[in-house]
């Protein structure tokens, strides 16, 4: 209407009417522009958003049927532990009003029993009470043998947990337990709410609407959720401590690749925080050189380590399981093949190649505390003895294909792991190896997001392991490393009766090593307790049940505008996200 009115009134100008007709459409343009950038700018640039970038994508909500680092992250966000310990080994209470003590008559002084007094003032995100009954409940589910919850180990020292009354919980073990703190602390230790879960607490569980869609107490509440996608989190407004969270909306994206993170954490500033960046070092110095962000590393007790399978991938029992332990493997169940592939391990080029000062070449799976950190324990890389092994054992190249057999089983491994550059190229630097001594080597790279989930209906899981290796890291989730030492016991083999989600992925299963870890599990004293973790972690070495490779460092990028996140090697990376906040 404006355009015509004009019109009409210059006529008698029309040699300017082109002129004036740009220059109105220029400003409209303009503006127009100027509105897009705006808005572009309050998307990427708002301070009230932290923008969270996981290339492994998190699939599942509940951290007791999680088994990846990505999934614990994001549940962590949600949800929170009765106490947590932080990066100076110290317990910081969460739902807890006080950490247990003799002192205080928490701890028993016979071993047997800890008593945590609660918060009075926690919520549900959903404005119900949390009390004692929901801690109670939370052990119920987690040992319900129909829930088949990955974290049952955590929990199976203990005889029974019970409500004294609203605020107070009893967790009385069925023996001396030194470690009384790992039930319910770090990310093992989420508690849940019963008036939630307490119609899915058995075969059901999967079915259950809070997998994906979570009630917590932590300091946000999930307000969308696309499995191997995106996750959005706004406040909690019922979380107990006043003041925080300090963000209006959390963004966690997941999906595409450690680099690419990387970058837009450290180069462009399009990011806030990147998990994980298993980047190769000298491209994440010449990221950082650009300056809009940082890589913090913590040097906690992660290790990345290659798994024998010690049942045999390629045959399947009566009722169709693949890797069963009725079937041993062909050719790793001799410790002398075994020595033979841990000589082929070039740990000193992968440490420094692949990770320069974020890894540490080891053959140790305690790293730490130090404590607990054996010195008798070394490694060696020798083609020539590993050869020379494989010869004196019988496996020989009898029909000249190039490829090691004996009594008519060749010498062929498929080697597994997550999809990521670093990881691909250890495979291949392994891969060389092995095949310079005669073994056939096939790589199989599995997507993150489904290597670690933990789905009991998918075979391309690590709990499955239908492979003869596969690498991945963890390590203990606190300073007490029994639960992780826990993993090699025979009891704890991964099975289709356990829906696959016991720890023991490996099926290794020795005596020896069973009647040790017992002895450690009711040592109360701190200095023969300490023997026994390093006699585990040597016994393990000596039997060349795992080969460690790397001790890790966590590296994450974290964007200079961010401040108040402290790192803890014993608990989730957003642990502390209630502290996070941003400086402009």
């Amino acid at each position: 209407m404006q355009l015509n009115f004009i019109g009409q009134r210059v006529k008698i100008y029309r040699l300017f009417l082109p002129l004036v007709f740009v220059s109105l459409l220029c400003t409209l343009l303009f503006a127009s522009c100027t509105n897009v950038e705006n808005q572009t700018s309050t998307s990427t640039g708002n301070s009230n958003v932290l923008k969270l970038l996981y290339w492994q994508a998190p699939t599942i909500l509940n951290p007791h049927l999680a088994t990846g680092f990505k999934d614990f992250d994001a549940a962590r966000i949600v949800y929170e532990p009765l106490a947590s310990y932080d990066k100076n080994d110290k317990l910081i209470p969460f739902l807890a009003a006080e950490i247990p003590t003799v002192e205080n008559g928490g701890v028993a002084k016979d071993g047997k029993s800890v008593i945590w007094k609660l918060k009075d003032n926690v919520k549900w995100s959903d404005g119900e009470k949390f009390t004692a009954e929901d801690v109670v409940f939370t052990y119920q589910f987690i040992t319900n043998p129909d829930v088949a919850a990955a974290s049952a180990e955590y929990y199976s020292g203990i005889e029974k947990v019970e409500a004294l009354d609203d605020y107070t919980v009893k967790v009385t073990f069925k023996d001396i337990t030194p470690g009384w703190s790992v039930p319910f602390t770090g990310q093992n230790g989420m508690v849940l709410p019963k008036h939630i879960f307490e119609k899915y607490n058995g075969k059901n569980v999967r079915e259950a609407p809070a997998n994906q869609q979570p009630i917590g107490a932590g300091a946000y509440q999930v307000i969308e959720f696309k499995p191997g996608d995106i996750i959005i989190y706004e406040p909690n407004p019922n979380y107990w401590e006043v003041g925080k969270p300090f963000f209006q909306r959390v963004e966690l994206k997941g999906g595409g690749d450690a680099t690419s993170a990387a970058r837009a954490v450290l180069q462009t500033g399009d990011a806030d925080y990147a998990y994980n960046l298993q980047v190769e070092a000298n491209i994440l110095k010449q990221l950082e050189a650009a300056g809009k962000g940082k890589v913090v590393t913590n040097f906690g007790p992660y290790v990345e380590r290659i798994m024998f399978n010690f049942s045999d991938p390629n045959k399947a029992a009566a009722n169709g399981e693949k890797a069963s332990v009725e079937f041993p493997h062909p050719f790793f169940s001799d410790r002398r093949v075994r020595e033979a592939f841990n000589l082929a391990i070039d740990r000193e080029n992968i440490s420094k190649q692949l990770y320069g000062s974020t890894g540490r070449p080891t053959a140790q799976l305690i790293v730490s505390p130090q404590i607990y950190k054996s010195e008798k324990i070394t490694y060696e890389f020798n083609l020539e003895k590993a050869a020379k092994l494989l010869d004196e054992v019988g496996w020989l190249d009898t029909n000249n294909n190039g490829i090691r057999d004996k009594d008519g089983v060749e010498m062929k491994v498929l080697f597994q792991t997550s999809v990521n550059p670093v990881r691909q190229k250890t495979q291949e630097i392994v891969k060389q190896a092995l095949q310079s001594l005669g073994i056939e080597v096939e790589l199989k790279s599995i997507d993150p997001s489904i290597f670690f989930s933990g789905d009991p209906a998918n075979t391309d899981t690590l709990n499955h392991f239908y492979a003869d290796l596969q690498e991945f890291f963890t390590g203990n989730d606190s300073p007490d490393p029994e639960p992780h030492l826990k993993w090699w016991t025979c009891a704890e083999i991964a099975q289709k009766k356990n829906n696959w989600q016991s720890p023991n992925y490996a099926r290794y299963c020795n005596p020896e090593y069973d009647k040790l870890w017992q002895q450690a599990t009711t040592e109360l004293n701190p200095e023969k307790r300490a023997e026994l973790i390093k006699q585990m972690d040597e016994l393990l070495y000596e039997d060349i049940a795992v080969m460690p490779i790397v001790h890790r460092a966590n590296a994450q990028g974290i964007s200079n505008s961010l401040v108040g996140v402290e790192g803890s090697p014993w608990d989730a990376n957003t642990w502390d996200i209630k502290n996070w906040q941003r400086v402009e």
